[in-house]
């Protein structure tokens, strides 16, 4: 495994560092540690590093890599690591071509990490007075803040919160690697329940691209609870509008009851549980289906996920759409919220992913949502 720990100074890096390298069985490199090492020599390249390192500055992109590089090549480093404080730079992490697995992002407020700094009791860093703390947060944010941004976009980035104890902010990050702590020995990760992600939303606001994130990136399986419908109006031959949608799912519920839905897709929830720990529901409409899965399915935790967008959004993205392009507006929204008593269970939803942004933004959101169900 080959990971990358990013933060803010301050943030717990090294001890983190160290703790994952002892659990993980790999090495721990900070190129600060490095850095500082080559400080003392009396080199040229040592005096050097010393001189950028004492106002506080980065040292230049090419040779940074050149070092980090010629460190990784050794063989301790070839099954796995752990790399503490590079890349820092978008041009770093472009350049470098080490295949990581995973970028661990530690966020600290700039305000908590001055008072761990201020109170810290190594004092033999010559790069910690005052000016050289700022000027080096400054950097952190002008440069390796990008870099953040660049990993999440690649899907390869962890992030956890630092203000955390040692312990918790270690745990957050096992968690996310699919690991656990259990009597002092590190297992795989594996949940206590059986859990259901029922997505709800209005037409439009994103939920199929949330259950092909869940399906293509984490192997779930799908139930959509709305494919009863549109399998009866195919088999009939009738066109996709909201008149035809709502004449099916009154029909249904009519013969039914409200949980209609949930009481046709039952068997098909159950074969997914045999095989799988978690699975997603597509399209959960009423409040009586939620409650019908609950009083059906005791042993199973379900967390309801609403996606949320703006009207706007919601509208310009069917108009594009291939199918149903027509298939929207007022009627259909009241007709969710109240004649198909959606309301209640949009407005209790265990989680909020809001989709009003780019499409990597979008998933960034649904992996947190992902791993706070999945390991809580």
């Amino acid at each position: 495994m080959k990971l990358v720990l990013i933060g803010i100074q301050g943030a717990g890096k090294s001890t983190q560092g160290n703790l994952l390298s002892e659990q993980l069985g790999i090495p721990y490199l900070s190129t600060g540690h490095i850095f500082r090492k080559m400080a003392r020599e009396k080199t040229e390249l040592g005096r050097y590093i010393k001189e950028v390192m004492n106002t506080g500055l980065l040292i230049p992109d090419d040779k940074t890599i050149e070092i980090v590089e010629q460190y990784l090549s050794r063989r301790e480093y070839q099954k796995g690591y752990i790399l503490d404080g590079f890349p820092r730079t978008i041009k770093q992490a472009e350049i470098f071509k080490n295949n990581v697995d995973h970028v661990v992002y530690i966020n600290l407020p700039e305000r908590e990490a001055l008072w761990r700094i201020s109170h810290r009791n190594d004092t033999s860093r010559a790069d910690e007075n005052l000016a050289g703390i700022r000027k080096r947060i400054d950097l952190f944010k002008k440069l390796t803040t990008p870099v953040v941004d660049y990993y999440m976009e690649k899907g390869k980035l962890v992030e956890v919160d630092g203000t955390k104890s040692i312990s918790r902010v270690n745990s957050q990050i096992l968690q996310a690697l699919g690991k656990q702590v259990v009597k002092n020995e590190l297992k795989d990760w594996k949940p206590d329940k059986k859990t259901i992600i029922a997505i709800v939303g209005l037409y439009g606001s994103g939920k199929s691209e949330a259950s092909a994130y869940f399906s293509q990136k984490k192997s779930l399986p799908i139930v959509s609870f709305g494919a009863v419908i549109n399998e009866y109006i195919d088999s009939q031959g009738l066109p996709h509008n909201e008149e035809i949608h709502k004449k099916v799912r009154m029909e249904l519920r009519e013969q039914h009851g409200m949980e209609a839905l949930a009481i046709l897709n039952l068997k098909k929830i159950d074969e997914a549980l045999k095989k799988h720990d978690l699975m997603i529901i597509d399209g959960m409409r009423s409040w009586e289906e939620y409650q019908y899965l609950k009083r059906n399915l005791p042993d199973v935790r379900l967390e309801v996920v609403l996606i949320w967008a703006p009207k706007e959004d919601r509208l310009s993205r069917i108009a594009k759409r291939k199918v149903r392009s027509t298939h929207s507006g007022d009627d259909r929204d009241m007709n969710e919220v109240i004649s198909a008593n959606m309301g209640p269970t949009l407005a209790l939803a265990d989680h909020v992913v809001i989709n009003h942004s780019t499409v990597e933004d979008f998933h960034s959101r649904l992996e947190n949502v992902y791993r706070a169900i999945y390991f809580s």
